[in-house]
């Protein structure tokens, strides 16, 4: 089972990755970084990020069946595009509150969603916290 170190690194294997994060969405912290990310602060990217999943994973509309404290994460990711990148953000699942997420950003021209869903899926899933 891997770390926070191996995990981010595996994410970065995945065509057009550009950076990965792993973060607390309730505080916006990063807990672990690698790459490079959009204005060049991963810390304000992280921070940026936790914002959004924490309205995704707080409000009734996106996650009906459970919200902070609930024992998975109420939201699966959540996928951001803009004109040249990707953002998929990845919620992880823990023994303890989850609030820790995944976030990976890929360049459009060589990224590939499906395929960064599918491997975040099962980062997320093996992904040693503690």
């Amino acid at each position: 089972m891997p770390g926070i170190d191996e995990c981010l690194l595996d994410a970065m294997r995945l065509p057009g990755a550009r950076g990965a994060a792993l973060v607390d969405w309730t505080s916006g912290l990063a807990l672990g970084v690698v790459g490079e990310f959009p204005g060049g602060d991963a810390e304000a990217a992280c921070a940026e990020s936790a914002e959004l999943a924490r309205l995704a994973a707080e409000h009734k509309t996106f996650a009906p069946d459970g919200g902070p404290g609930a024992a998975d994460p109420p939201v699966e990711d959540l996928l951001i595009s803009n004109r040249d990148s990707y953002h998929v953000l990845r919620f992880v699942p823990t023994s303890f509150d989850s609030t820790v997420f995944l976030h990976v950003w890929l360049g459009r021209a060589d990224g590939n969603l499906a395929l960064a869903r599918i491997r975040l899926g099962e980062l997320a899933g093996r992904l040693v916290l503690g």
